[in-house]
């Protein structure tokens, strides 16, 4: 059974569960209503009777059919004496003798004035309600009895509208259902058409149906959302692909060429042989960044380092230190000692990013690294970035002019950009104010800790 099938049902269940209760609880109460008022009747009567009005007992013009022949007058009611010593005496109404019990003739012989008690008897074919009434100082007792199958007649037919009422609102809870469970489940059943066809691989002119500010409404938002998502991450994942193949074959052919020549080995100088080797070993090197920087940009290891309280300039500071030790340079560190929440890792990644990309355009002169209020700035002495570069400098393997013959994957700018959108913030070039270029990034404020008092670290 399918999602509107299942809410149908479960209406008419519950509209059929409320309409039996209430159908039993109004049959109870009527049926409640009527008893109390046959006894009320029934007290009322004998004690007229017992005051010597019997004329109640005379039957009604109105006949229920043929006088006669068994068949009874309208008149419903019976009444009897009892006196002291248990002797019965008709006394008017039906012609019917009523049972007399031991306790109605006790009630006769020592009851006190008003005492009663109330029965029920069959007299075929008819049922009644009976008091017997004590009348008290040696008087005996009255006992009325009143024929109940037309209050029970009445109470059938109110049943019989119960059950009737039920049926109606179990019907129109049914179809209430339905056409709820349509309305609902219509979206729905969009959505997982939509969702069918992007398993099915279609993600392009893919239009998820919205409207409304309900659940499903949200839902619908949320799942196009993801779809939007779904289909960027594809594209990046094809210009990677796209451009990684691109990148892979520069060094790739280079190595094949000097695998051929490494066939001739033998008959090369010792200079040429040098310089052979020397060039694998750096191709080899630089492949082996460049499926580095790969790996680092496809899976986004980073993301899933957990953040915590970082000091920026401590991380600026390890960072320069590791480029100091392995390049020589001179590197200075202005930051400082504001602590925001971050991943340390990363951070530190895209400050060694920056630096190895400036000590690269800066052969010789020293770099500087300044950290004030979460943005980083790495300053070289190099030749700039022009203006049709600056807007491109962050993009995956793009490469200025004067960059084409210097090594690199063309890709470590574009992880500082990947890791400060991640930290909520965004990336930067301006010029060096006396040549060179000032590359950075910075971290969003709400990152920043309450407590954090920013001060002023130097290395």
């Amino acid at each position: 059974m399918n999602l509107r099938g299942k809410l149908a049902v479960a209406f008419a269940g519950v509209g059929a569960a409320a309409a039996v209760l209430v159908g039993v609880f109004s049959y109870q109460a009527a049926s409640g209503r009527i008893g109390a008022e046959l006894d009320r009747s029934l007290l009322t009567t004998a004690a007229e009777i017992a005051a010597g009005a019997t004329q109640v007992l005379d039957p009604s013009p109105i006949t229920r059919g043929p006088v006669g022949d068994g068949h009874h007058q309208a008149q419903p009611m019976v009444a009897q004496s009892i006196g002291q010593d248990g002797s019965v005496k008709p006394i008017g109404g039906r012609p019917v003798r009523l049972a007399v019990e031991d306790e109605d003739r006790a009630l006769a012989a020592t009851g006190t004035v008003g005492q009663h008690r109330y029965q029920d008897f069959t007299v075929v074919p008819d049922d009644y309600r009976v008091i017997t009434v004590a009348l008290g100082d040696g008087k005996g007792a009255v006992q009325v009895g009143i024929d109940v199958d037309e209050s029970r007649h009445v109470l059938g037919a109110l049943a019989g509208r119960i059950t009737g009422v039920s049926a109606l609102v179990l019907v129109a809870a049914a179809l209430a259902g339905w056409l709820l469970a349509r309305q609902i489940t219509r979206r729905l059943v969009r959505l997982t058409e939509v969702a069918e066809r992007v398993s099915d691989g279609g993600l392009a002119g893919v239009a998820v149906p919205g409207g409304g500010g309900d659940e499903v409404g949200r839902l619908a938002t949320a799942f196009d959302r993801m779809l939007a998502r779904l289909a960027d991450s594809r594209a990046d994942q094809e210009r990677l692909v796209q451009d990684a193949a691109h990148e892979l074959r520069t060094p790739l052919t280079s190595l094949r060429t000097n695998a051929s020549v490494l066939r001739r080995f033998g008959e090369l100088s010792p200079d040429s042989r040098t310089r052979l080797l020397a060039d694998v070993d750096g191709e080899t090197k630089e492949l082996t960044h460049l499926v580095d920087e790969l790996v680092e940009l496809a899976t986004r290891r980073y993301e899933a380092e957990q953040p915590e309280p970082v000091v920026l300039g401590e991380i600026a500071e390890r960072a320069a230190d590791r480029v100091r030790r392995r390049t020589g340079r001179v590197i200075s560190v202005d930051a400082d000692t504001a602590t925001l929440t971050g991943q340390p890792k990363a951070l530190e990644r895209a400050v060694s990013n920056l630096l190895e990309n400036a000590v690269k355009f800066d052969p010789a002169g020293p770099v500087g690294v300044v950290v004030r209020d979460g943005r980083v700035q790495v300053l070289d002495h190099g030749p700039g970035i022009g203006d049709e570069d600056a807007s491109h400098v962050f993009d995956r393997f793009y490469r200025a002019d004067e960059a084409r013959g210097l090594p690199g994957s063309g890709l470590g700018l574009s992880i500082v950009r990947e890791i400060a959108l991640a930290h909520g913030g965004s990336v930067f070039t301006e010029p060096r104010p006396g040549g060179g270029a000032v590359v950075g990034f910075t971290v969003a404020a709400d990152r920043f800790l309450p407590s954090s008092h920013p001060g002023h670290v130097e290395g």
